[in-house]
């Protein structure tokens, strides 16, 4: 019997393993073919890679698309880890008799779906003349409710008698929150970084409504372009979906042991 049930296991989840691993597969393997071979169905290594990769530097700006994705996935990573990380670690370390007030309205505007956010949002950046920028990108980012939440959240294993023997010896808050909270809360930090960078580089409406000419287009928007074409290159749009998939990828990799520590709440 408890072979049988591990046999059941093993092949659950090598069935869900093959799942979650396919679409990958796929896109390398598409990568290497023709349009004609992936519209067929092709499931093998093809040898159209270099053809496809020079066709889609001829088709777009690659050096210009990455360069503005970089730009905004970063800073908008950095501005939203600094303030919702000095959010979290203010709702939660400080005092207040209207502080659970607000926070409960903070978590209160998750509910409220981005779709109905947009014409207002819109509007201002316009009103600021701000449409076509990348900071009309970036600042809706720089602050989000469940990052806040989630700040708070990991906030509440931090040891206070850290805080007090930081005040003790003289540091002021900005001090505590720098040099204590911030090594202390790395993982935490790591956990945040991964989820805001790949969010904000995976991002699509906002940067589709306010980001107008092709000097400003994120590699999301380029491939979106390339899909819609009356005759779409697909070994072309898999290419593009590989570089694009690449850094996500790799900043997991490279963060995936604090990723993990910093969903379990972890301090190191």
């Amino acid at each position: 019997m408890y072979r049988l049930r591990n046999i059941f296991k093993y092949c659950f989840l090598s069935i869900a393993a093959f799942v979650s691993i396919f679409p990958f597969v796929w896109m390398i393997i598409g990568a290497t073919n023709t349009a004609t071979d992936i519209t067929k169905g092709k499931m093998t290594i093809g040898s159209e890679l270099f053809a496809n990769l020079s066709m889609l530097f001829k088709m777009v700006d690659m050096k210009t698309i990455l360069i503005n994705s970089g730009k905004i996935a970063l800073i908008s990573t950095f501005l939203l880890l600094l303030f919702a990380s000095l959010a979290g670690y203010g709702f939660e370390i400080y005092k207040s008799k209207n502080k659970e007030r607000l926070y409960t309205i903070l978590l209160l505007t998750m509910m409220v779906p981005f779709a109905a956010l947009m014409i207002p949002l819109f509007r201002m950046f316009a009103n600021m003349s701000l449409l076509d920028s990348h900071i009309a990108v970036i600042i809706p980012t720089i602050a989000t409710p469940f990052m806040i939440f989630f700040f708070r959240q990991n906030t509440k294993t931090f040891p206070s008698d850290l805080i007090q023997a930081a005040r003790v010896d003289g540091l002021n808050e900005y001090q505590v929150f720098f040099l204590i909270y911030i090594p202390t809360m790395r993982s935490t930090f790591a956990a945040a970084g991964i989820i805001a960078f790949m969010t904000s580089w995976n991002s699509f409406l906002w940067p589709l409504i306010v980001l107008q000419s092709d000097g400003q287009k994120t590699i999301t928007l380029v491939i979106s372009s390339l899909s819609s074409a009356y005759f779409p290159e697909y070994g072309v749009i898999m290419v593009a979906i590989v570089i694009a998939t690449l850094p996500t990828i790799l900043i997991f990799f490279l963060l995936q042991r604090r990723f993990v520590e910093g969903m379990l709440g972890s301090i190191k």
